[in-house]
């Protein structure tokens, strides 16, 4: 039934979109409190050089735009192609097209930064070239109807939604079927203790960081871009696809994960109030996880 519900209510303007999202964001913000200790430390830790009042600035507009996030992703369920497109602006494509008619893969890597679920309307920025597959990884949710319900999202405007398990078994199915293929990765997952292989300084954190994205690009030999997010206003993005690398594996191991989140850093600086600061990804430490390394309480792992 809320399924049926959230379907019916992607046919309405955006503009109403937006004034129930107004009314979220004062439940979710004044009312309910939704995390607002997380995302108070998050924000106060990641810029101590920052004022109280510049902080509380930021940390309001982080949810209207986290209202925002919900609304938009739903009206993509049902909104034109041609609609969608009117919202979002892409720069860098003319390099994009040209790799992928060169034959060679492209990985992308993005963080939790602008409305990343418009990324799944990327095929509509090559509108000359469409003989190529849009991979969207996603891990499953464990309710299924709103799992069915993110992939309808997903997959509204010709994405392809696998699972982050199937990912290389995909890559190289594509391939050997002949078809070249854009992947997209999230680059700040927090991953559990015995995924965690590499730290990094970020947002004035030691982090633990994912790697596979990286792995993947490595050894299947992908171009690799980072998805720069720009949100001017209300109702508008902008994307902008930077080539970092063409040959990943020439670079040196962790290098290319470094610059992705040297540039993902820069990016939510200029304009934090987009980033998803709700999530505790911090909540790890380098110290437990040196102790529990030196207990030989992590497999793989070697003191």
């Amino acid at each position: 039934m809320l399924i049926h519900i959230i379907r019916l209510f992607s046919r309405l303007p955006l503009r109403v979109h937006y004034a129930i999202s107004d009314v979220m964001f004062f439940i979710m913000y004044r009312v309910a409190r939704y995390r607002r200790k997380i995302v108070r430390k998050n924000l106060r830790t990641s810029f101590p050089e920052k004022t109280a009042g510049e902080l509380r600035e930021i940390e309001e507009k982080f949810y209207r735009w986290f209202c925002d996030y919900f609304v938009e992703a739903v009206k993509m369920m049902t909104a034109s192609d041609e609609y969608m497109m009117q919202m979002l602006e892409y720069h860098g494509m003319e390099k994009v097209e040209e790799v992928l008619r060169s034959g060679q893969n492209i990985a992308t890597m993005s963080g939790h930064l602008g409305n990343w679920e418009l990324l799944s309307c990327t095929k509509l920025a090559v509108p000359g070239f469409q003989d190529w597959t849009l991979g969207l990884i996603y891990h499953a949710l464990r309710n299924a109807a709103f799992d069915k319900l993110f992939i309808e999202i997903r997959s509204a405007h010709h994405g392809t939604c696998v699972k982050k398990q199937d990912i290389l078994r995909e890559l190289v199915r594509l391939r050997k079927a002949g078809r070249v293929s854009l992947f997209g990765y999230i680059l700040d997952q927090s991953p559990k203790w015995e995924n965690i292989h590499l730290w990094l300084p970020f947002l004035n954190h030691d982090t633990p960081v994912f790697t596979g994205a990286e792995r993947i690009a490595r050894k299947m030999h992908d171009a690799v871009f980072y998805i720069d997010m720009q949100r001017p206003c209300r109702g508008k993005y902008v994307f902008d696809f930077q080539l970092i690398t063409l040959a990943p594996q020439d670079m040196e191991e962790h290098e290319l994960t470094r610059e992705a989140f040297k540039l993902l850093e820069a990016n939510i600086r200029r304009q934090p109030e987009c980033y998803l600061w709700t999530h505790n990804r911090w909540k790890r430490t380098h110290e437990e996880y040196d102790r529990m390394v030196a207990a030989g309480e992590l497999k793989g792992h070697n003191s």
